[in-house]
């Protein structure tokens, strides 16, 4: 029998010799590689933190201690021993294990985590609400896949290190940030380090240098100089010993007994310590540990395992996100003052082309937010162009910067927000529901949505040459509808405009972005039933065209506001307020995602479920014109 069919908790994991730990890494390995084949799913951290996950369930006595896993996707062999291996085909499928970690899923996910860096402020929250009720257990926050290169991590290390409180910091460096290369040397610290002799004997001596009598007493601070200077320069951790958590490592993450020997002695100190573990992402998939982290950092479904090849030739369109990269290397080689700027995801928001065409002008910032818009910021104030490419999603976490560093200065920073909308199985971390809600609240800020390819490259060109102000464009996680030639080709969409796609008698539909193929749908369909309306593209949301709002409202007294983003303070609840103040007698309704959490589903299945597919719509539309004759 395999031995991870034999584990259906930690404690059957617990069950097994040391010895069996090895072969039982291989199989999970290949039982993810399999899975991740056919459902798709962030594979590469997973892969690299397969013996890191097993050392830590077999150290330490879960769930009773809490491990807080930083970036749910290294969650994925945690999950195969927690009991979810058997259901784990239905790995982001709808109504099945979720692709990140989720609390109401097990009671061995202590936090939910989507996005980087939240492992240490959370798990160092779970520290003190122990303490405060006077519990007694372990918490072992494990950082991880670059989140080093977040902000979030340094503020929770800075308020954690200097208690003490008992508390444990892992430091999964899997090359993506700061990883030293695991050598002779590093092997012999690490094994001195967590030698109990060692730390009884450092400890010794701290104490004898604070306690030295009479004359001695100048001994002390020279004998405490000497220790910081050799603890310099032979181990890289002071950094962390100086925000003050007790280092241990350099420690092969794919060394078993290592790790097992180091979390078993780590945890029977106190206060903050990290252990700093080496790790390989994408180990044991021979495509992955070959090539680029980022391209093997997750798959869609349906490749071959071995290569990772897509087994089926995609006959769709090119996607948005990679019109989006082409299309700003070419404006890139075509305007000497266009830089671009993203946050560790070049080519998950198409800007690898960039890197390519321009790289003395592509700025890769790592997974800090905040600090790319205020980096933009600064340099449009030098008189360059700023692009900023950041899932819709992540550029939450900056939503200070976008106001107070660009807005609040008129400075002409373009946001381009990727995975805008819903993103399928990616799920409820990851969706891109709320930047037109929250754009629109930004003073001055331009803020647009794309009906195509076409249109995108349009509004990008017409976002550069916008000099009054910031700017946003957002695009969805979907093929682009329509083949889209190269950028040159292309005249900025000219700015403040809508565009009428079909004129009708009746009620008017006011799509945004994806929204108006699925209107224009929904407009034939209703068309064969003998009810005839209006679809305008409302590519500009702010400012909106009030010249062709003026001509829809004096032919149409029901408009309907169809958005894929949040129906909350979206672009619907913004043009009611609007049409208010100047058509009373007019009736506006917003039909957008509504006021719930969407779990992971195919987008066309999140799509109907929200009521914003051609049928969805179609349906709402004869609802309120049914209403309206009601009412008359």
């Amino acid at each position: 029998m395999p031995l991870l069919d034999r584990i259906h908790s930690p404690a059957d994991l617990r069950a097994l010799s040391r010895e069996e730990l090895r072969p039982l890494a291989e199989e999970m390995r290949a039982r993810l590689v399999d899975v991740c084949s056919r459902t798709g799913g962030h594979i590469g951290a997973g892969l690299g933190v397969v013996e890191l996950t097993i050392a830590l369930h077999y150290a330490f006595d879960t769930p009773r201690d809490q491990l807080v896993w930083d970036v749910g996707h290294q969650g994925y062999p945690h999950k195969l021993l927690t009991g979810r291996n058997a259901g784990l085909e239905s790995l982001r499928q709808e109504d099945g294990i979720s692709g990140f970690l989720k609390r109401t899923e097990s009671e061995y996910d202590t936090f939910g985590a989507g996005h980087a860096a939240t492992a240490i402020s959370a798990g160092f929250g779970m520290a003190v609400g122990r303490d405060v009720k006077g519990e007694d257990f372990k918490v072992v926050s494990i950082l991880g896949d670059g989140a080093l290169t977040c902000g979030l991590a340094y503020e929770g290390l800075n308020n954690a290190g200097h208690t003490d409180r008992d508390f444990i910091v892992v430091l999964n460096d899997n090359e993506m940030s700061i990883a030293p290369n695991v050598g002779a040397m590093s092997k012999y610290l690490n094994s001195v380090q967590r030698n109990p002799l060692y730390n009884r004997l450092r400890s010794t001596l701290g104490d004898l240098a604070g306690s030295m009598p009479g004359p001695l007493s100048a001994v002390g601070p020279l004998m405490r100089k000497w220790e910081e200077s050799v603890k310099a320069f032979l181990t890289p951790g002071v950094l962390f010993e100086e925000l003050g958590f007790r280092y241990f490592g350099p420690i092969d993450g794919h060394d078993t007994d290592a790790l097992v020997e180091t979390f078993t002695a780590v945890r029977a100190f106190k206060g903050p310590r990290l252990v700093h573990v080496i790790t390989q992402k994408g180990k044991g998939f021979p495509a992955g540990e070959h090539a680029a982290g980022e391209k093997w950092h997750a798959l869609p479904p349906g490749h071959d395992p071995s290569t990772g090849k897509q087994l089926k030739a995609s006959t769709a369109n090119p996607n948005y996100t990679s019109v989006f990269g082409t299309g700003l290397a070419q404006l890139s080689l075509e305007r000497k003052d266009v830089v671009t700027v993203t946050a560790a995801m070049p080519s998950g928001t198409g800007t690898g082309a960039v890197a390519k065409a321009v790289p003395d002008r592509f700025f890769d910032v790592g997974i800090a937010e905040g600090h790319a818009v205020t980096f933009a910021a600064g340099m449009a104030t030098r008189g360059l162009h700023p692009v900023v490419a950041i899932y819709s999603t992540f550029l939450q976490r900056a939503y200070d910067n976008v106001i107070h560093d660009v807005a609040l200065q008129h400075l002409p920073v373009v946001f381009a927000m990727d995975r805008a909308g819903l993103v399928g199985e990616d799920g409820e971390t990851h969706m891109g529901l709320y930047d037109i809600a929250y754009m629109l609240a930004v003073p001055g800020m331009t803020v647009t949505a794309p009906k195509d390819g076409r249109e995108m490259l349009g509004l990008l060109r017409a976002g550069v040459n916008h000099d009054a102000g910031p700017f946003s464009l957002r695009y969805p996680r979907d093929a682009s509808p329509d083949l889209v030639p190269n950028i040159a080709d292309i005249e900025p969409t000219p700015y403040g405009t809508w565009e009428v796609v079909r004129h009708g008698k009746e009620v008017a539909i006011l799509a945004v972005g994806t929204m108006v193929g699925q209107s224009l749908a929904a407009a034939e369909t209703l068309a064969a039933e003998g009810l005839d309306v209006t679809v305008v593209n409302c590519r500009y949301l702010k400012p909106h065209d009030e010249v062709t709002l003026a001509a829809i409202l004096a032919e149409h007294k029901q408009l309907l506001v169809v958005e894929e983003g949040t129906v909350v303070n979206g672009f619907g609840a913004y043009l009611a307020s609007i049409v208010e103040r100047h058509e009373p007698g007019v009736r506006v309704q917003a039909h957008g995602v509504p006021d719930r959490i969407i779990y992971a589903a195919s987008r066309a299945r999140q799509l109907a479920s929200c009521g914003l597919d051609a049928a969805g719509i179609a349906e709402r539309v004869r609802a309120l014109h049914e209403s309206e004759a009601l009412a008359g």
